[in-house]
């Protein structure tokens, strides 16, 4: 995904890059209305000009941030996965595989929820 070439190659991990180019790419796959863009140096994709979903990366995981509403949303779910999480996002270890039924959800929430939004953060 061009969007987010100068991203991935900033990622010194060659195995950590192609994991975030595949949750790249399968939202992009799954969610084709969905707009992928950079802001705030952070991979992330909107619909409507509405921030849907976000990410980031560290040494350890890939971040996935769908904003606090969608965290209360899916907290039980979210402690079900037995992925480490804050208020705000949920750490994906590198080595752990990725609960995509998890990420779907969180997406689906945030596009039936922000359909009417006209900010990009909810208010």
């Amino acid at each position: 995904m061009e969007v987010f070439e100068e991203f991935l190659g900033k990622m010194d991990n060659p195995d950590q890059r192609a994991r975030a180019e595949e949750v790249f790419n399968w939202v992009a796959s799954t969610f084709p209305t969905l707009v992928p863009k950079i802001a705030w140096n952070q991979p992330m994709f909107t619909d409507h000009d509405t921030f849907i979903i976000g990410f980031s990366v560290s040494k350890q995981h890939l971040a996935v941030a769908p904003e606090r509403a969608g965290m209360i949303f899916l907290s039980d779910e979210i402690e079900k996965s037995g992925y480490d999480h804050t208020k705000l996002l949920v750490r994906i270890p590198w080595k752990s595989p990725v609960d995509f039924s998890l990420l779907k959800k969180m997406i689906e929430f945030n596009m039936v929820d922000k359909a009417d939004c006209t900010t990009f953060w909810r208010k």
